[in-house]
């Protein structure tokens, strides 16, 4: 048996092609006549949630072609979103730029910094590295979340990393 190294930027690709299938399955699943819907006061609604699942595999793409975020410069807008169908094919639009970015990556961009900040306070410095990992983490985190308010308005919940509850009839 001939086993074979990958790089990270391989590792972090099928990682990211892994996870897609079940944060499209996700994302299929939300209700448009759910959108505003909030577990809490102080947590996102539904379309909110949804929408920051749909773009963060774009922020890989951001991290390999910036060496930071600056909130006071670029403001976070979210893309508005009308329709389930729209939010898929927002994930699908992020999830390509998000490998083709990888794709086109060098090794030696991974150790590079890149910083997230707000003006003069910066909240992160890490290495290019550790922020595609910590989004692909973010992704896995947000879906999870989501998972918990499809749960709490009773609707199925694919399987993550094996079946759902949904899925065995457990």
């Amino acid at each position: 048996m001939t086993v074979t190294s990958m790089t990270v930027i391989e590792l972090f690709s099928k990682e990211l092609e892994q996870e897609a299938q079940t944060t499209r399955k996700m994302l299929e699943r939300v209700p448009a006549d759910k959108y505003d819907w909030k577990l809490h006061q102080k947590s996102m609604s539904m379309i909110q949630l949804a929408t920051h699942v749909a773009e963060l595999p774009a922020w890989i793409k951001m991290v390999l072609t910036t060496d930071e975020l600056d909130f006071a410069q670029n403001p976070y807008q979210p893309v508005k979103i009308a329709n389930t169908e729209e939010l898929v094919a927002y994930f699908e639009k992020s999830q390509a730029e998000g490998l083709a970015a990888l794709a086109e990556a060098q090794d030696e961009q991974l150790d590079q910094p890149w910083t997230l900040r707000e003006g003069d306070q910066i909240y992160s410095t890490s290495s290019k590295a550790d922020v595609i990992r910590m989004s692909i983490s973010q992704i896995i985190h947000h879906r999870a979340q989501l998972g918990v308010y499809l749960r709490l308005l009773d609707i199925p919940i694919p399987g993550s990393y094996g079946p759902s509850a949904d899925e065995t009839g457990f």
